[in-house]
């Protein structure tokens, strides 16, 4: 009776496609779910904690979903590889033609879209244990590097400094102890990258560690109000 039931549903079309293919749509909702529920776990309890951007977090669970629904629309279509090195290639030149992304917020779009493609192009001959294995294996890869290996943030900065007597070799430790006392930044390694004898100056490259509270210092030197001519 229930197979029955289900051939009748199949046999209704309109305008000669079926209304619905029971089978079909059951395997697109658990993809769906699952793919949605991936996107939750990397987007909303890995990357959002520390980043707290609701803008990006919004482009993410919107990027995720629509190319997830693009890409099982047209899996039926002979362009599995070729549509999803597509997408990033799209997504590389819009990189390019837009405002800067920072490019850890870029890695994520990436790994959205990544997820999406898998996710949604993955045919029969891949098992749900190993869709399941990949998910996972991209879960605590990411959960390594967001909550252990990026905790201690490091950054660099270039300087120009004045007191050229402790660029010595022998006061290398002078020379991080004075810089940490005037910037204020826990300084841990230092590269002497020019000289000016003539100015008595040198440019060093700081390198040093942040907390992990703390957003990244700009590197940038504060624009200038050009002079208006009287």
């Amino acid at each position: 009776m229930q197979a029955a039931a289900d051939q009748g549903v199949e046999a209704i079309r309109i305008l000669g496609v079926k209304l619905i293919n029971p089978g079909d749509f059951f395997e697109l909702l658990l993809r769906f779910l699952f793919n949605l529920i991936v996107t939750v776990v990397i987007i909303r309890f890995l990357y959002y904690p520390h980043s707290r951007r609701k803008d990006y977090f919004f482009i993410y669970m919107i990027f995720s979903v629509v190319v997830f629904l693009v890409c099982y629309s047209l899996a039926s279509v002979s362009l599995q590889l070729g549509f999803a090195l597509g997408l990033f290639a799209i997504f590389g030149i819009l990189r390019y033609r837009t405002d800067t992304i920072p490019i850890k917020e870029m890695t994520y779009l990436f790994l959205m879209v990544g997820i999406s493609v898998i996710n949604s192009l993955t045919d029969k001959s891949v098992s749900y244990a190993e869709l399941l294995f990949t998910n996972l294996v991209i879960i605590a890869v990411t959960w390594y590097l967001e909550k252990i290996w990026m905790q201690k943030k490091e950054d660099f900065m270039d300087i120009r400094y004045e007191k050229i007597e402790l660029i010595l070799p022998e006061r290398r430790a002078d020379l991080i102890q004075d810089i940490k006392k005037r910037t204020g930044l826990n300084v841990y390694r230092v590269s002497i990258d020019r000289i000016n004898f003539m100015r008595d100056t040198a440019k060093i490259r700081i390198f040093y560690r942040q907390d992990s509270n703390v957003g990244p210092i700009s590197k940038e030197a504060p624009k200038q109000t050009p002079p208006v001519d009287s």
